[in-house]
């Protein structure tokens, strides 16, 4: 039955798509992001559907897409190199299989966001992409967050749809994904042309972005806890009444314990006393090697690298209350850690010039959409009000992304190269716009003082 509904669901999608040929852009997101093929029990579980709709994509772009529209963002081609690089880096990997199979899904994905901007030529277009993106991982955390109300959750246990721990479906990566999406629901709430804001806009809203702060919750995610608390800074400047808002968080944080279960404070805990979990003691182990490693080879080891790491390290646990405390250590060896950290997922993997030209993409892209909100902020033109918000909200919804990447290897993911991909989109936009105006401007100047002429002759 969960076949038959995902295989209609496609066909529907598709075929609206073949109408509209640009839906096959958030045709795409969907199916890269929730991966229907994974969830289908054996109809869909040989179809390449995400080659299929990037294929029809770039096919009915070439034939159909108005090309006068679009620009070139500087972002693609730093994208374009770096793709570049980490395939000559492939080419070297220490584990070439491993690294070739790591490859086979971050050049798909890296290409089509190189290539999305080109098809973010109207600002429905750039709605109808956000829409999507939110959409397609809503359809999970709406899921995570009813099993999280309705049993607690818990760390490894809370099963989102399928039992799988990739992509968006692992714990930690979809609590950063749902708190750095909720900037983009309110955007959408708020300035939204598809869905007009009324009472069910807001009633649902309000809905997606509870199940949003529940995802750390259930899956009892630290990192989605901190992401949490960077939300909460980011809306802290825009605020007009920061002192009634202060109070507000400030009561939130002393009831909330009150109502989460037991677990997840223990857990929550552990932040202070990281020294003592094994789980924090193994990643500072393992970015203390990769920077070792990326010392000696500053080229990086190409894809999977990590497998290469061997760690020995110590746990610290005081035992005791503070008169009388003892500290007692455990030995503890372990090999082939992953690195749960972007950066140093990159540094590892890609060497330094790997790291220097990502942060690059992402520092330039934090940069344009600080300008454009800067710009537009206090425009009070009708059709300009929408501007300085989106910016805004992309700006917030990346930084969230890059504190949660300090715990968790997401740098190749998906939805991180969408969001970068909509930036860029939503950059040219706003640049072409621009220079129209500009364009019309000197063509009136120019009418406007040909007029006297042409009336004297």
């Amino acid at each position: 039955m969960r076949d038959l509904f995902f295989i209609a669901f496609l066909a529907l999608l598709f075929g609206i798509s073949f109408r509209r040929p640009f839906l096959f852009v958030p045709t795409y997101i969907y199916i890269d992001l929730v991966s229907p093929q994974r969830l289908a029990y054996l109809l869909l579980n040989s179809i390449p559907l995400s080659l299929i709709a990037a294929l029809l994509t770039v096919v009915t772009w070439l034939l159909f897409d108005n090309k006068r529209l679009c620009r070139l963002a500087i972002g693609q081609l730093w994208m374009l190199l770096l793709l570049a690089y980490a395939g000559v880096s492939t080419i070297y990997a220490e584990f070439p299989l491993p690294a070739l199979a790591k490859w086979d899904w971050v050049w798909r994905a890296m290409i089509f966001a190189i290539f999305m901007p080109f098809t973010l030529t109207t600002r429905l277009r750039i709605e109808a992409v956000i829409l999507f993106m939110i959409g397609a991982a809503s359809s999970i955390i709406i899921i995570g967050g009813i099993k999280t109300l309705a049993s607690g959750g818990g760390y490894g246990v809370l099963n989102l749809i399928i039992n799988n721990n990739t992509g968006l479906y692992e714990g930690s990566i979809i609590s950063m994904c749902a708190i750095s999406f909720i900037p983009l629901i309110w955007w959408l709430h708020n300035h939204g042309k598809v869905f007009p804001r009324d009472w069910r806009v807001t009633i649902f809203a309000l809905a997606l972005t509870l199940a949003c702060l529940l995802m750390p919750v259930g899956t009892q995610a630290r990192t989605g806890m901190i992401c949490i608390a960077v939300l909460g800074l980011l809306f802290l400047r825009d605020m007009k009444r920061r002192g009634p808002y202060i109070a507000c968080i400030a009561i939130a944080a002393m009831i909330a314990p009150i109502f989460l279960p037991s677990s997840f404070n223990d857990r929550f805990n552990t932040i202070k006393e990281y020294k003592a979990d094994q789980s924090a003691s193994t990643r500072i182990a393992v970015w203390q090697w990769t920077w070792e490693h990326t010392l000696k080879h500053p080229l990086g080891g190409g894809f999977e690298i990590y497998r290469k790491n061997k760690l020995d390290y110590n746990t610290e646990q005081v035992i005791g209350d503070d008169s009388n405390s003892t500290v007692k250590l455990k030995e503890v060896k372990e090999q082939a850690r992953a690195f749960h950290s972007s950066y140093f997922e990159m540094l590892g993997e890609q060497g330094f010039p790997g790291l220097a030209i990502w942060l690059l993409i992402h520092l330039m892209n934090l940069w344009h959409m600080g300008r454009i909100r800067r710009r537009y902020k206090d425009s009070t033109a009708p059709d300009q009000q929408w501007i300085a918000p989106l910016a805004t909200a992309l700006q917030h919804s990346q930084l969230i992304i890059l504190t949660g990447s300090l715990f968790v290897g997401i740098a190749w993911q998906s939805f991180v190269l969408l969001l970068l991909a909509t930036q860029m989109g939503f950059h040219t936009y706003i640049r072409r716009l621009e220079k129209e105006r500009q364009a019309l401007a000197m063509a009136g100047m120019v009418w406007s003082q040909g007029l006297p002429r042409a009336s004297a002759v």
